[in-house]
């Protein structure tokens, strides 16, 4: 092949190595929708235990994100892609061996190490090669291969932890992982470094760790020991103390972690917090669904699969239009718009769950909540990451993701919190593990009424987001 048909080629075989990497990170989240029962029940977690396995790796992944996004900067992201790979399939792999739940928790933090590397560089290194012009299509492409896993996920994850038990649910992506490594190894280019002289900002670090800890715990246990009990005072207070240092600390480094004048400019502020607000939402709903179907209608995890698939296949079709869409609609308009079907998704699943919930009128909502969902994620990407300079795209970046994946964590915590926040301790036990509707007298009503309100909190934090996009295209509109 010539040298320029190469140069052509590349950025191309640059978004077929990343979209292993999401791949990977997508079904790692996608199968634990489903099997989170089972493992539940092997171990008898608690409802905290059981949220932890969940909540260690977002507390994690969220902790690392900028760390990683100012490492790539510096060592360049082809070594962190590469190390943060290997260490998620290693990871990976142990989890199938954890002999308790707190082991479980602890490898899924190990995971998350690696998971964060994976999730900082990926947009990252698509901005690096694809000209701004055709960065939202590469970026759909990514979205579309996510929401692939995400289809397939919830389905077979199922199926293989009712065949061969929970273990299976982590090592049947040990061989996606060594595929993409080694491909990665092969493809990916050594790029010189940038910012190599600059201070890594440690006590920015530690801060955003323990902010994120205290809200993590607040979450956690508000459902289960009150949201005034100390644990969860304590967390709450942790939380706006370090955040509040955080803020102080990074406005006098001169290298800071979070570059804090990123958020001066007012539609990437906007697109930032829409982001945010809108992953909580885009996280819980298909976790709440899977957990409800088994917990009370007494699907199997393979059956809750099934009928979470709908959420993802409308995200693989809008996933697959949204770049056709974007040459014809404003990027905020696109936005926008995918936030106020998000939900529309939302309200009519609080509207409509029940034991007795119509499998159609199920699979609809989710359609919608997925198709919200990939008309979103692209181009209020573009708008973050776009027009960035190249030696900043790892933190502009890494910002993005950090806020996509505080939300993801607030949605983990959150909504079983709220669904179950009515239930007692042995009924939120039952709950989680997937047995609620084959107790003595089970409270159906009390959990279906948590479930609904747990949607309505769901759905107003997705209006708010559809707000600031309003915000961000009035901004961008007004300085152009």
């Amino acid at each position: 092949m010539r040298s320029g048909d190469a140069d052509a080629a590349y950025p191309w075989r640059v978004l077929s190595i990343t979209s292993i990497g999401v791949m990977l990170a997508a079904l790692n989240t996608s199968t634990m929708d489903v099997a989170l029962p089972a493992i539940a029940r092997h171990f008898d977690a608690s409802p905290a235990q059981a949220n932890w396995i969940l909540l260690s790796y977002l507390l994690v992944n969220t902790s690392l994100i900028l760390v990683f996004g100012r490492v790539a900067d510096i060592l360049g992201r082809r070594l962190v892609y590469l190390c943060g790979l290997a260490l998620f399939t290693v990871a990976g792999l142990a989890c199938g061996f954890a002999p308790d739940p707190e082991w479980l928790a602890a490898l899924r933090g190990v995971q998350a190490v690696g998971g964060a590397a994976l999730v900082t560089n990926v947009t990252a290194l698509l901005a690096d090669v694809f000209p701004v012009g055709k960065l939202a299509t590469a970026v759909g492409v990514n979205v579309s291969v996510v929401s692939t896993a995400q289809l397939l996920g919830p389905v077979t994850g199922g199926a293989l932890v009712e065949a061969f038990g929970w273990r299976s649910a982590f090592w049947f992506n040990v061989p996606i992982g060594i595929i993409g490594l080694v491909s990665a190894a092969l493809v990916l280019r050594r790029v010189p470094r940038s910012g190599a002289r600059e201070p890594f900002d440690v006590p920015g670090a530690l801060l955003s760790a323990l902010a994120l800890v205290g809200l993590a715990v607040a979450l956690s246990e508000g459902g289960s020991r009150g949201w005034g009990s100390p644990p969860v005072v304590a967390g709450a207070a942790g939380f706006v103390v370090f955040a509040g240092l955080f803020v102080l600390v990074e406005r006098r480094r001169r290298h800071p972690l979070l570059d804090l004048g990123l958020f001066g400019d007012r539609p990437r502020a906007m697109a930032l917090a829409a982001n945010f607000l809108s992953s909580v939402g885009r996280y819980a709903v298909v976790l709440l669904v899977g957990l409800y179907l088994q917990a009370a209608v007494g699907m199997s995890p393979f059956e809750a699969g099934l009928h979470v698939m709908p959420a993802a296949i409308g995200l693989a079709t809008a996933s697959v239009l949204v770049g056709s869409l974007a040459r014809r609609w404003e990027a905020g308009m696109l936005a926008t718009g995918g936030l106020m079907l998000l939900v529309a998704g939302l309200v009519a699943l609080a509207l409509i769950v029940e034991p007795g919930v119509d499998g159609t009128a199920l699979g609809a909502c989710l359609v919608v909540v997925g198709v919200g969902t990939g008309l979103f994620m692209a181009p209020n990407t573009s708008t973050i990451v776009g027009g960035v300079a190249t030696t900043r795209r790892g933190v502009v970046n890494g910002l993005r993701a950090t806020l996509q994946q505080s939300g993801f964590m607030i949605g983990a915590a959150l909504g079983p919190a709220l669904a179950t926040s009515l239930l007692t301790e042995p009924e939120q036990r039952a709950a989680y593990a997937g047995t609620f509707s084959s107790l003595p007298g089970a409270r159906l009503d009390a959990l279906t009424h948590g479930y609904r309100v747990a949607f309505w909190v769901l759905a107003a934090l997705c209006l708010l987001a559809a707000a600031a996009s309003v915000l961000a295209a009035a901004y961008r509109q007004s300085s152009t």
